[in-house]
């Protein structure tokens, strides 16, 4: 699936650091990095892993659901404590924060293609747009 693979290549950057102000944000110590290694890329690859497959009962959908919350959730935590360097930054963190509510919604109907269309066009896609922008190889 196209998720997967996308989901994969952006884990696959995680040599690559990020530039200069977006680091971290001006008050917390909280490493940019440190939140993309530890939340958002685990939840991008499970749900995508998930979506693949498509959910086998309540339980995984629920679970879809919960990834896809945590992950719109942080489009707000990388827009919080002066993180924001710039509109691509700002514009990709608000289509990360729909496209996780999207996908979330998607599973609270049991809608599959729902689900992965909204993570592809719009989790994905803002995942695509930021890094584009906004890392640079060691």
């Amino acid at each position: 699936m196209k998720a997967f693979a996308v989901c994969a290549a952006l884990l696959a950057l995680a040599g690559w650091q990020l530039v200069g102000q977006v680091a971290k944000g001006k008050t917390r110590p909280l490493e940019t990095k440190i939140w993309m290694k530890t939340v958002n890329g685990p939840h991008c690859s499970t749900l995508a892993k998930m979506l693949k497959a498509g959910p086998a009962d309540d339980k995984e959908w629920g679970d879809v659901k919960t990834h896809a919350q945590m992950l719109s959730e942080s489009g707000h935590v990388l827009m919080a404590d002066g993180r924001c360097p710039d509109k691509v930054w700002a514009d990709a963190s608000k289509q990360l924060q729909e496209g996780g509510a999207a996908v979330a919604a998607a599973a609270s109907s049991k809608d599959l293609e729902g689900a992965r269309s909204a993570l592809n066009n719009s989790v994905l896609a803002s995942c695509k747009g930021c890094h584009g922008a906004h890392r640079v190889k060691k």
